[in-house]
């Protein structure tokens, strides 16, 4: 089993409020020139939220959530103080994640 750490928060806070776009920009960025494999994932409406042991976490969120999960606690932990009011916690599972299923597009800036 593998442990992963996850940050959790409304879809409209993480995905309209926020700069989350930038953020993994800038991840993806770093990763690439350090030739770092793609260890996190934005996953709406996440499924490990059904666990009973996440009931705690399911209560603070609304039902349209969405989590950033990551290998990696101290990204996780850079969040929050980065972003502020989101949920952080960790679980253990067997989730077969790959760098496809970031799946994330980014938009041209714009001049």
């Amino acid at each position: 089993m593998t442990v992963y750490y996850f940050a959790l928060a409304s879809q409209n806070f993480l995905l309209v409020q926020e700069p989350l776009e930038e953020v993994f920009r800038e991840r993806v960025n770093y990763y690439q020139s350090n030739n770092k494999e793609i260890d996190f994932w934005l996953v709406p409406n996440p499924s490990f939220l059904k666990k009973p042991e996440m009931i705690s976490f399911k209560n603070l969120v609304p039902d349209d959530s969405v989590a950033i999960i990551s290998t990696n606690p101290v990204f996780i932990n850079w969040l929050k103080l980065r972003i502020g009011y989101i949920c952080i916690g960790q679980f253990e599972d067997n989730l077969q994640l790959s760098a496809e299923s970031l799946n994330i597009t980014f938009a041209p800036e714009k001049n």
